[in-house]
């Protein structure tokens, strides 16, 4: 089992940056992919980012791509999303989410049996 913490949402207004973290704990978080998640409200969960185990690959949602960018601190057990220019559509629950399959490493979308934690609110003000 891998438990997920997220931390780092709140409220900011059009424009800002904001840093999302999520700390891991349970298992060998170098085993993993790991990324993020969002709901926004009325709306389906949608894949935002993903990194591979050794944090060499990353892939991004098109609505985010060279505004949010995903890193990963494996001495830490921590993932991180750097999110800039943020827009109101950016508001949504994000969540922390692992690859339930080891020492796998892809581009897929998340499931839901994958690892995922609780969400921490990300809210833009226009």
């Amino acid at each position: 089992q891998v438990q997920l913490v997220e931390s780092g949402g709140g409220l900011v207004q059009a424009g800002d940056s904001l840093r999302l973290s999520c700390a891991a704990s349970g298992r060998t978080f170098i085993n993993y992919d790991m990324g993020w998640s969002r709901q926004a409200p009325g709306k389906d969960r949608e894949f935002v980012a993903r990194i591979t185990r050794s944090g060499g690959i990353t892939y991004y949602a098109d609505s985010v791509k060279g505004r949010f960018t995903i890193s990963r601190d494996n001495a830490k057990n921590t993932v991180y999303l750097q999110m800039n220019s943020l827009k109101s559509d950016d508001t949504a629950v994000y969540y922390c989410v692992a690859d339930r399959r080891p020492y796998y490493s892809g581009s897929g979308n998340w499931r839901e049996n994958d690892y995922w934690g609780q969400g921490t609110q990300v809210t833009v003000s226009s």
